[in-house]
């Protein structure tokens, strides 16, 4: 039994270093930048901002972190932000430095011509 017990924690502890390792070897890469959609699951412009959100984190892969925010859930990130309205749509760099701020629906044409110029990118007009 004491064998089996030993057995136990010596493979626990093996997996737990290994585990630490490969989190070592891959780190998870922090985005350029952030895109914090601070609205509400009921609101109409918010609700058409979905697909935006959807379609900037699929153009831009890691590059970007899209993050809602449902402030009639979490009242905090209102007050932290100041937000007066919703939906606002706050841009953090990698540093988590706000950049640009906008309010209302803002269509993904225009949220790319913000981020792009932070991402290097350039695109033909």
């Amino acid at each position: 039994m004491k064998k089996i017990i030993i057995l136990i924690l010596i493979t626990t502890i093996c997996l737990t270093l290994f585990a630490k390792e490969d989190k070592k070897a891959n780190p998870k890469k922090k985005p350029l930048v952030t895109f914090l959609e601070i609205g509400s699951e009921t609101c109409i412009p918010c609700k058409m901002m979905k697909p935006v959100m959807k379609d900037i984190q699929e153009e831009y892969k890691d590059k970007i972190e899209v993050i809602f925010h449902d402030v009639s859930k979490d009242q905090e990130v209102a007050k932290k932000y100041n937000i007066r309205v919703i939906p606002t749509q706050v841009f953090l760099d990698k540093d988590g430095k706000e950049f640009h701020r906008h309010e209302g629906f803002y269509p993904k044409e225009e949220v790319m011509k913000i981020v792009d110029p932070k991402l290097g990118i350039k695109r033909k007009k």
